[in-house]
């Protein structure tokens, strides 16, 4: 069975389960989302956010694996939907393997064959070598009988002719021999290869995760590294926010950091800084700073828990956007409205 190669892509999720859970905390709609969240900044703007917290709005990101088939083939079962849980090791699809495996059954049989040239080598070179005995005594007594003078010299050259027959019959099936042990090495070689296509055209999740798209249907002919579908890593997590210089700088690895979504402005989600990229780029037009429009700016990951992603699981999303906060100085409390706030 084939685990599927796994690709990492960034992903915008939600994590929606927060919302859906927390006591009088409903999912409300997009304008007064939008309001909510705009007072929620407000709050925190200027003298209310206290130094050595910066923050920025991004996406909420994951890591989409792509599911693909090594080999071509006409897909003959897909067994997960979209939206499915899968385990890894989980078989998720199976490309149609007949013709592999008629050529497996050749392959067995090249094995069977080669191994019966063996047997018939065998039986020659005992025959070839009793051969040679024979011819190597006739030439020996061919040899005295010259010295004698009861034999001529073209029967010693006849016999040392045979001689040198028998030896080289005897060369040649042993050659054989090893032809023969030869061609059943690269019949097994086949054989073993065979088998891995075989596995591989059984699909198999490479990790745990959720069908995020079905990228192929049953019935199709899939081309050698097509991809069949998409699955979403829920243990992998985070946002990517865009701090300037000034604010990056004061900031490191295991920072404390604070996740707050759009649709959900009441709740506060703990994640920490895992990446900091050490090259400035251009502000994105979505993105807005801290201090209005910087020219250049550095991407800045904060991850989520991976623990809290596993109790939120069936809950995580795509789409919303949202704010994340970096607290650089451990000694500055978190304001109020920024105390962790996740519903149990």
């Amino acid at each position: 069975m084939r685990f599927a190669v796994a690709r990492s892509l960034p992903l915008q999720l939600l994590l929606v389960g927060t919302v859906v859970l927390g006591a009088g905390c409903g999912l409300v709609g997009e304008a007064q989302a939008q309001s909510r969240i705009e007072q929620f900044i407000n709050r925190l703007r200027g003298d209310t956010l206290p130094p050595g917290i910066s923050y920025s709005n991004g996406r909420i990101e994951g890591q989409e694996i792509e599911i693909s088939a090594k080999y071509s083939g006409r897909l003959m079962q897909l067994t997960v939907e979209e939206g499915d849980t899968v385990e890894e090791g989980q078989i998720v699809a199976k490309l149609d393997d007949r013709e592999y495996r008629a050529q497996l059954l050749g392959a067995q049989a090249q094995v069977l064959r080669a191994e019966a040239a063996v047997t018939e080598a065998d039986a020659s070179i005992l025959q070839r070598d009793s051969d040679r005995v024979v011819a190597r005594s006739s030439y020996d007594r061919t040899v005295e009988l010259v010295k004698k003078g009861t034999a001529t010299k073209q029967m010693q050259d006849e016999r040392e002719a045979q001689l040198k027959s028998a030896e080289a019959a005897y060369t040649a099936a042993q050659a054989a021999r090893q032809q023969a042990l030869a061609a059943i090495k690269a019949a097994e070689a086949e054989v073993s290869r065979l088998n891995a296509v075989l596995e591989d055209m059984v699909i198999m999740a490479p990790r745990r995760g959720r069908v995020q798209y079905k990228l192929a249907q049953t019935g199709e002919m899939i081309a050698a590294g097509a991809r069949i579908m998409t699955l979403l890593d829920l243990t992998d997590v985070s946002m990517s926010i865009y701090l300037p210089a000034s604010q990056v700088g004061t900031i490191s690895i295991g920072d404390e950091a604070r996740i707050v979504l759009d649709p959900a402005p009441d709740i506060v989600i703990p994640a920490n800084v895992t990446f900091v990229s050490g090259d400035a780029q251009f502000t994105p037009k979505t993105v807005e700073t801290q201090t209005e429009r910087e020219k250049l700016v550095f991407r800045v990951k904060l991850r989520i828990p991976r623990e809290l992603l596993e109790k939120y699981e069936r809950q995580v999303k795509v789409g919303v956007r949202g704010l994340g906060f970096v607290r650089s100085d451990p000694t500055v409390a978190w304001p109020a409205k920024l105390a962790v706030n996740v519903p149990l």
